[in-house]
């Protein structure tokens, strides 16, 4: 158990770190942090189809046997994360005006914060059914969250905010994923078998995000073909990331 909340708390940390990307950012021109963002994108996709399809799925099927209990949670969960963006979307619209930036950052930094409290528990639930599948949950979220802190920080600093007010918010709303994995470590491993039902619901959650927020991006940029250099690259840092996944599998 103390295992459990070693790695865990470790590992939340490292991704609230992730947050402070933001420094790195500053020695980039947009043109090369655009490019940079493409491929960390695809890496991302290809780290979360591999985790959820190898790695929480097949743990779910073997928790909850061969029935119907582990499909129906990955929809849960691809419906839950479905309407949890709607919800964050909605915000943002009646937030915004054009002429005043801060309630975006504002409900950036909410929605953020949201977000990572999420990522605390998959973790922690990750963990807690097995010290393999925490560590190849954490890197599909590590290579999720890289692309994402980049997109954040540069709505903070567009947003009016200064560099350092920017990486001190993103660092906070990241600081939730701690947050999570604590609450989840201290009332969610007593509840039993709480883990086993959030496992398909994570993996659900890392097909939405990977389906339905990364890939568009991709789609988005402008190219007529589709063979193109951009797009074997793109394909190549998919691959990647689940050739990652893959090893992971070994390895656990």
């Amino acid at each position: 158990m103390n295992s459990i909340w070693l790695w865990s708390i470790a590992s939340v940390g490292i991704i609230s770190a992730i947050s402070l990307v933001g420094v790195f950012l500053l020695s980039l021109n947009k043109e090369r942090m655009r490019s940079l963002l493409v491929f960390l994108v695809s890496l991302a996709i290809g780290a979360l189809f591999g985790d959820a399809l190898l790695h929480l799925i097949p743990e779910s099927f073997s928790l909850l046997g061969d029935g119907i209990a582990a499909p129906l949670l990955v929809l849960v969960g691809i419906i839950l994360f479905f309407v949890l963006e709607k919800l964050i979307r909605w915000r943002h619209c009646h937030a915004q005006t054009p002429e005043h930036y801060h309630p975006v950052v504002t409900m950036n930094i909410v929605g953020d914060a949201l977000h990572n409290f999420l990522d605390g528990i998959i973790i922690a639930a990750a963990y807690f059914a097995s010290i393999p599948l925490g560590v190849a949950t954490t890197l599909a979220v590590i290579l999720h969250e890289i692309p994402q802190e980049i997109g954040d920080f540069g709505i903070l600093v567009h947003g009016g905010l200064s560099t350092k007010k920017a990486l001190l918010f993103n660092f906070l709303s990241a600081c939730f994923a701690m947050v999570g994995a604590l609450l989840f470590l201290l009332v969610g491993s007593h509840i039993r078998g709480m883990e086993i039902i959030l496992l398909p619901i994570i993996a659900g959650g890392f097909i939405y995000i990977a389906g339905s927020d990364l890939v568009p991006e991709l789609n988005d940029t402008h190219t007529c073909d589709t063979l193109s250099s951009l797009s074997l690259r793109q394909l190549f840092f998919i691959l990647l990331g689940i050739s990652i996944m893959v090893l992971l599998t070994y390895v656990g």
